[in-house]
């Protein structure tokens, strides 16, 4: 079934919905705002890549989008985001905190600098924190709106990222429980999506040194899950169904998206000779 006779069947699930997603220029943002506005949702995309932001706003079109430069470290481009929606669009529903970055691939902590360490907080960590104030600023009245952090696995284990990238998003999921303790009292919603590496540009940048189907293989290999590679598509849906009325009932919850790597420590090779 074509992906067109697919949404007449099952409906749009955000029709009328407005979203704000930021670091949706490129990788899961632009999957996302791609996604999102299939299933009748306008978006503003921000971002700090003016030329991308403006190409991802061409190929869907400028009545569903609307591109705004955002540095999520600064909160008055945060707050000058979620009023443009607002603006434009008349509401906010959705709020879908996705930029992100990581430092330096430096495996001994002696080896770090405190200004890589801080810059990865202030923006995984800091931007969540305004992206998730400034929603909830403008949902406040309505009663209602979606919330979505994206964590990463590094939220649950460590050993696999930088050790400012781990603290990064461990933090984010303490944030998102928090804001979903105090927020959903006031009926929104706040939930954390947090997937295993996929070939994005951002997993790329910081895995220079491997091809993309390495990077695929390396994912697969290490995951339970088999005959599958996590991609930004797999993400999206996930945001998708956070941001629609499916999820009405689920506020707090860290979605985890990994082929199973973290449910289990296969290093005793006891399924390996299935």
């Amino acid at each position: 079934m074509s992906s067109d006779n697919l949404l007449n069947s099952m409906g749009k699930r955000l029709e009328g919905k407005v979203a704000v997603i930021t670091g949706g220029a490129a990788g899961i943002g632009k999957a996302t705002a791609k996604l999102f506005t299939l299933h009748g949702c306008r978006v503003v995309i921000a971002d700090i890549q003016d030329d991308l932001g403006q190409s991802v706003c061409e190929e869907i079109g400028a009545e569903m989008s609307l591109f705004v430069h955002c540095d999520v470290t600064k909160e008055d481009d945060v707050k000058n985001a979620v009023e443009e929606a607002v603006s434009r669009f008349g509401k906010l529903d959705i709020m879908f905190n996705n930029a992100g970055t990581i430092d330096p691939p430096k495996v001994r902590i002696v080896d770090n600098q405190k200004s890589d360490f801080e810059r990865v907080l202030d923006v995984n960590v800091t931007g969540v924190f305004l992206g998730t104030k400034h929603a909830a600023r403008v949902m406040l009245p309505a009663k209602q709106g979606s919330i979505i952090n994206n964590g990463s696995v590094s939220s649950i284990v460590g050993g696999i990222a930088t050790h400012a990238y781990v603290a990064s998003k461990h933090a984010v999921v303490g944030l998102t429980k928090n804001a979903a303790a105090e927020l959903g009292r006031l009926g929104i919603r706040v939930n954390c999506v947090s997937a295993f590496a996929i070939a994005s540009p951002f997993v790329k940048n910081f895995l220079k040194k491997y091809e993309d189907d390495m990077i695929e293989k390396s994912v697969e290999g290490l995951a339970c899950l088999k005959g599958v590679n996590l991609g930004e598509q797999d993400i999206a849906e996930a945001a998708l169904y956070f941001g629609s009325d499916e999820s009405r009932c689920v506020s707090g919850h860290n979605f985890v998206i990994d082929g199973g790597f973290t449910v289990a420590n296969t290093s005793f090779g006891m399924f390996n000779n299935q």
